[in-house]
Parts: structure tokens; C-alpha cells; sequence
């Protein structure tokens, strides 16, 4: 019974020792620095209808691109990104597997305009107004 106990002791003592975790880890893996970006209204309330949100940093030079999902009067649902950086600002527009994307071209008071050709997207608070030659879409920003 001793002897039983005392191999029991010696193997449950072994499990134990080599079950320790090492806390170092793999050293030449690279550890990548995230921020988290926060998108707020003009109110200062937190945006909660924010599908992602992220910042690229290339060469120095952040560029912060934010996703939301759109829904046309019609139902469809519509994806656009932001994205903001140091040169240019811009729309991505994608329905159908098709994307636009327009340019910035200018800001009044809380509506901003993109336009690129015969298309103006008109964002204001969670409305986009997408006109294309005599065609206007109406999307109101929505949570999937």
C-alpha cells in the first residue's frame, strides 16, 4: 500500500511539473499594436449602429476606414466604407458585387459630398442620398 501511494505521489508530482505552462512564449513571433476606434455622432453619443471600424497604418500614415450597412427604401442592404486619410477621403458604395467609389469633394455644415462623374452620394447624419443621372436612392443606415 505504501509503495502505491508513494509511486501515485511520484507520478501526480511529475504531471504537475511538466504540465507548467511557460509564460515567455515564442519570442520571435511580432506583437502588433490595435487601436480601437470609436465612432460618435455629433452629439458626442457613441455610434452604435458601427459595423467595424479600424486604422491602418502605412508607412507612418493612419488611415482610418469605417464600415456600415446601409438599407435602401426598397430593402436592399448596401455596404459602405469610409475611409479617411492624409490625401484623399473617400465613399466605397457596394450592392450587387458592384463597388463605387467617390471622392470627397466637399462639406456643408453637417452634410459631406462625394461625386465622381455623373454620381453625388449626400451623407447627413444616417442618411445617404445616392444620385446618379436621373436616378435617386435613399439609404438610412440600420444594424444587420
Amino acid at each position: 500500500m505504501k509503495k502505491s501511494l508513494l509511486v501515485l505521489g511520484t507520478v501526480l508530482t511529475l504531471a504537475a511539473v511538466s504540465c507548467k505552462k511557460n509564460e515567455s512564449g515564442n519570442k520571435s513571433v511580432i506583437k502588433i499594436d490595435s487601436t480601437e476606434t470609436t465612432v460618435t455622432d455629433h452629439n458626442g453619443k457613441i455610434d452604435s449602429v458601427t459595423q467595424g471600424s479600424y486604422t491602418v497604418d502605412v508607412n507612418g500614415k493612419k488611415t482610418v476606414k469605417t464600415d456600415f450597412v446601409y438599407k435602401a427604401t426598397d430593402g436592399t442592404l448596401v455596404k459602405v466604407v469610409f475611409k479617411n486619410d492624409p490625401k484623399e477621403s473617400t465613399v466605397a458604395i457596394t450592392s450587387n458585387k458592384k463597388t463605387f467609389t467617390l471622392p470627397k469633394s466637399e462639406t456643408k455644415g453637417e452634410e459631406t459630398i462625394y461625386k465622381k462623374d455623373d454620381m453625388t452620394a449626400r451623407v447627413k447624419g444616417d442618411s445617404l442620398h445616392l444620385e446618379q443621372g436621373n436616378n435617386i436612392i435613399e439609404l438610412k443606415r440600420t444594424k444587420i
